[in-house]
């Protein structure tokens, strides 16, 4: 990339398994890119590769304060827990990276007059009341439920980002990641992928919440990092869906990872957690509209990265711990 086309960039969260996966599509592009994470669910093996490249930066740093001074061209703000398991945890913490951090983000985005994309969520529609959800769905959310703080930090921070373009003048991008799965994902999220894929390759019951007739549609990470670039690089300051269209059954997932790690498991069957969406899947007519997006990786062809990430990080003793470079060569290149 010509030198006169390298930007700098600053990824929050960019130590998690999405944020992480980001760096490395940009960094391959030629730019600069700034990770700044406070670690509490990403990982310093994650940036193992880039640590010796100059082109790269590592900062410590929780967003919910104020953020360090950085001349940035672009930021993808991507910090904060995104399975259930991690954000629940603390609910204020939570709120307070989607709120503060969000702030914080956007201050920094006015001042250097730097494009910022919120990492938005699927989680804003709540248990969905049409199907599939597009854009201009307004979403079925419990504010005083068990995901609240999620799916409501998430609502508002939406309702920051269209503020300070109104008020401020921000250049802002909003993506509503659906489901998304791939290799660096982490094996105690409690994301349905993971949970069945760990679960397979130990030989263990796989978990089925409620009666596994409930539906999500899965978005292999490379597709969803070549959305969230091609959104930032449009014109497009409306929210737009980024997930895959197709659709399954959690009792479908469960019997492909079966299938495909060759398990014995069981199947068994839990009460289906409050809030819990019965049916997900996006409605991606605006991203293929206006960003020439679709994605490309069938879960056929993603679950075997994906297992083949978690099966090397198994150790003979059955536990679970990242490898020296994290299993990049499982990564697939959407490009």
């Amino acid at each position: 990339m010509p030198s006169n086309d390298q930007k700098t960039i600053l990824i929050t969260g960019g130590a998690g398994f999405v944020g992480s996966h980001l760096c490395d599509r940009l960094l391959s592009a030629g730019h600069r890119v700034i990770s700044l994470d406070n670690f509490h669910t990403g990982r310093r093996t994650n940036h193992h590769r880039h640590l010796s490249n100059p082109n790269f930066r590592l900062i410590d740093a929780d967003i919910a304060a104020p953020l360090p001074e950085m001349a940035v061209d672009e930021i993808y703000n991507l910090a904060c827990p995104a399975s259930p398991v991690h954000y629940q945890e603390s609910p204020i913490t939570t709120l307070r990276t989607n709120l503060l951090g969000a702030v914080n983000v956007l201050e920094l985005a006015v001042s250097q007059r730097a494009r910022v994309l919120q990492a938005s969520t699927s989680e804003v529609y709540g248990d969905p009341l049409i199907h599939p959800q597009t854009e201009d769905y307004f979403g079925n959310v419990n504010s005083f439920g068990e995901r609240a703080c999620y799916d409501e930090g998430k609502r508002a921070a939406e309702a920051l980002f269209h503020a300070y373009e109104q008020e401020r003048g921000a250049d802002i991008r909003i993506a509503r990641i659906f489901n998304t799965y791939g290799p660096r994902m982490q094996h105690d999220d409690g994301r349905v992928v993971s949970n069945f894929v760990v679960q397979a390759l130990r030989q263990q019951p796989i978990t089925l919440y409620g009666d596994g007739s409930q539906t999500r549609s899965f978005c292999f990470v490379d597709d969803l990092v070549d959305g969230l670039v091609r959104l930032m690089a449009s014109d497009v300051k409306t929210p737009v869906n980024l997930g895959n269209p197709n659709e399954f059954t959690m009792i479908e997932l469960a019997g492909l990872v079966m299938e495909l790690t060759g398990s014995r498991s069981s199947v068994t069957h839990l009460p289906l957690p409050s809030d819990d969406p019965k049916r997900r899947r996006p409605d991606i007519a605006k991203a293929e509209r206006l960003l020439g997006w679709t994605p490309t990786i069938p879960l056929a062809a993603g679950l075997p990265l994906t297992i083949a990430f978690f099966r090397d990080a198994l150790t003979a003793g059955g536990e679970l711990v990242p490898s020296p470079d994290d299993a990049f060569p499982y990564q697939m290149s959407a490009e």
